[in-house]
């Protein structure tokens, strides 16, 4: 990037290293940047400094928070005896987002992944195993359908199922607008395991 000045080609740099941001994304985002009042730049950059110094893990279902127990758990309306085990912060959202769920989370910050060196010590398995010698009846697994998330699933319901604890896994299947001819063999399956009456 010789033809811009070194400052610009750092920002550029800078942005283009994010995830999921190209370099032309992060080229469009720096001049964009560049264009921007000077207190608002300063609001933005003081807003990630602020993010990265005062968030911290939930202490019970460690999740992302600025506090020592996040809104979720806080929550007496929540049911804490219903706990679904999720792999990131971004799922926990996407569950949020549907309004339905009344239980609790768990993050495990990852899933077993022997190819990348990924071990159950890796991810928040030990913490969940914690929580349930309080009062827990059920652990959904909501881990992705992935080769790694099903291990994973597999993996916490082996652990869980000793304790006599009901452990349940989400049922996956068709999207919503998906045409079957298109969907994959092990989807389909998963779909017909979970169907419900009507």
């Amino acid at each position: 990037m010789d033809y811009y000045s070194s400052q610009i080609s750092k920002l550029i740099e800078s942005l283009a290293s994010l995830p999921g941001i190209g370099i032309k994304s992060a080229q469009r985002l720096a001049f964009h940047i560049l264009d921007m009042p000077q207190a608002e730049v300063e609001a933005l950059a003081n807003s990630m400094i602020d993010a990265k110094r005062n968030i911290c893990y939930c202490k019970q279902c460690y999740t992302l928070t600025d506090h020592e127990i996040c809104p979720i758990c806080k929550n007496p309306d929540r049911n804490q005896k219903q706990i679904m085990v999720v792999e990131n912060p971004r799922d926990l959202a996407a569950y949020e987002k549907t309004g339905k769920f009344e239980g609790v989370y768990h993050v495990l910050h990852g899933a077993i992944s022997p190819m990348l060196g990924i071990g159950p010590s890796d991810i928040k398995l030990q913490e969940l195993m914690q929580r349930l010698h309080g009062d827990v009846d059920e652990v959904i697994i909501a881990t992705n359908s992935s080769l790694e998330g099903e291990t994973t699933a597999m993996y916490i319901s082996k652990l869980i199922k000793p304790t006599g604890i009901k452990v349940t896994r989400i049922a996956s299947g068709v999207p919503v607008g998906g045409d079957l001819e298109y969907i994959d063999e092990v989807t389909l399956l998963r779909a017909l395991e979970g169907r419900v009456e009507l």
